[in-house]
């Protein structure tokens, strides 16, 4: 056998390897779940050799990883940064069809393997956190516990806080119950929000917590009590907020933020392990 097939099943004489997931997970290529669709797609080779069987270990600083043909490396380190998302772009970093994607509004030339953590729907605003830290956003994204979002709804209709009672309690949607929601109706929006709806005669604002991330789910909750959204803006990800960042500008996050972010990831870790015994 020779040193590369060695290196390649985890028994080489090098002290650091670890799971090719979790290397591609790490090296930013994408989640630790999306690493593991991308090695059983028969994408990822060690090498020169397609490795497609999961658990598989790497020397981090001897072995070739490529995917699709192009060289993984190893992240000198890790990089954090947050997107004031405007309404037009796709949360990808390409799109097939050639529509405007948020990979067009950060410096993704300067930070190779940078990709977004969760998703905002075209049409929505606010804050899109980036990194190329792959365990962190698997964590945070951590389909047990999601992360608590904020974020402020302009409905149509006249709302009053009794038709908010079904969120509160968790309501029922197509694909399931919702964890109970956090929500209130406010007269104006908060000045460090970021954005400027306005209200007119008929239309009401909401602002609502949500751990989960199911697609376009804050629409379809209040779509389900009959005030649809008419526009939807993210001012918060977990402990994170905008602060005053422009609309399309970004910037990396301060060493305070990302230790509060860090923190939150290790509670959702320690939420799923106890849901898990």
């Amino acid at each position: 056998m020779t040193d590369d097939a060695r290196r390649i099943e985890g028994n080489g004489p090098w002290p650091h390897t670890m799971r090719l997931q979790r290397f591609l997970a790490r090296a930013g290529v994408a989640s630790r779940r999306g690493s593991e669709n991308l090695m059983t797609a028969g994408r990822v080779s060690v090498n020169g050799v397609v490795v497609c069987e999961l658990g598989t270990k790497i020397d981090v600083d001897r072995d070739v990883v490529e995917v699709d043909g192009m060289h993984v490396s190893w992240p000198a380190e890790a990089v954090y940064l947050m997107l004031h998302k405007p309404s037009g772009y796709l949360t990808t970093m390409s799109d097939p069809q050639g529509r405007p994607t948020v990979a067009e509004l950060v410096p993704c030339d300067r930070y190779p393997g940078l990709f977004p953590v969760g998703r905002l729907d075209m049409d929505t605003t606010g804050l899109l956190l980036f990194t190329t830290d792959g365990d962190l956003g698997q964590a945070l994204l951590h389909p047990s516990r999601h992360v608590e979002k904020t974020y402020l709804a302009l409905v149509d209709g006249s709302m009053s806080d009794q038709e908010l009672e079904p969120l509160r309690k968790g309501i029922v949607l197509d694909d399931g119950p919702c964890q109970p929601a956090r929500c209130s109706l406010l007269e104006t929006v908060p000045p460090d929000a970021g954005c400027s709806f306005k209200r007119v005669r008929g239309t009401s604002l909401v602002e609502i917590d949500i751990h989960e991330g199911r697609k376009n789910q804050v629409k379809r909750m209040l779509g389900a009590v009959h005030h649809p959204v008419l526009e939807l803006h993210r001012p918060a990800f977990g402990p994170l907020r905008l602060n005053g960042l422009a609309s399309g500008s970004w910037r990396e996050l301060e060493r305070a933020e990302l230790d509060a972010l860090r923190e939150c990831s290790c509670t959702v870790k320690k939420q799923a392990t106890e849901n898990n015994r």
